[in-house]
């Protein structure tokens, strides 16, 4: 019998090797797997290079992985915010490094990952400091830049709810980069705010299938 739904998410979280490449979804504080992120400064994990949208808005989540020292790398779209002050202060100080990738560039080069796609063309950051160095052409008379896919050794998601078979749902703006990122990583681990009987999700409602799920935690579940 196929159940991806945990209660112990500890030996699943020391699966994660210090250096790995971390995708965690999030809008700021929105749809961001805050108990699945803290977690890991617990295990002592060190060296994470970490995909997300923002540097976390507030004090929790991220914000707490990047004062615990756990990670080398931050690839993002919004480093900085009104509510985003500790990775700012760490990124002057030399100590945690930086790749600015436009947002629509984020999703899209995540979407390629998780479709196979061995790298796409987008006009975003043409003539600008984002593409030194990267092959550019013209195509219909439009300037374009090669990005190349990201993917990642693990994917830490929030989701809504999910059944044994790790198929989840999510709730509004909560959705934002969980399903592609769960495309785009080996190792998917979604945290849900409640798991339901196998059969009781509305197949149409299923955004991501279980396929790209390995392991789910319902929150309250994780200490």
């Amino acid at each position: 019998m196929v159940d991806k739904i945990t209660n112990n998410i500890e030996p699943v979280l020391k699966m994660i090797p210090d250096g790995a490449t971390i995708m965690t979804s999030g809008f700021g504080v929105t749809g961001q797997p805050t108990q699945l992120i803290e977690a890991l400064i617990d295990l002592g994990k060190k060296d994470l290079v970490i995909i997300n949208n923002n540097a976390s808005s507030g004090p929790e989540g991220l914000t707490k992985l990047f004062l615990a020292g756990c990670v080398r790398k931050l690839i993002s779209s919004f480093p900085k915010s009104a509510s985003s002050t500790v990775f700012p202060d760490l990124y002057r100080a030399g100590k945690i490094d930086l790749e600015l990738v436009p947002q629509g560039n984020l999703a899209c080069r995540i979407q390629a990952a998780g479709a196979g796609l061995g790298a796409v063309f987008t006009p975003t950051g043409y003539g600008t400091k984002i593409a030194e160095g990267k092959e550019t052409r013209t195509i219909n008379g439009k300037n374009y830049v090669l990005e190349y896919p990201l993917d990642a050794d693990f994917a830490l998601i929030y989701a809504d709810k999910a059944d044994r078979w790790g198929n989840l749902t999510y709730r509004k703006a909560a959705r934002n980069f969980g399903p592609i990122m769960a495309k785009a990583a080996k190792i998917t681990i979604a945290q849900v705010n409640e798991t339901v009987e196998l059969g009781s999700l509305d197949p149409e409602c299923i955004i991501t299938p279980g396929i790209f799920v390995q392991h789910v935690v319902k929150v309250g579940d994780i200490t």
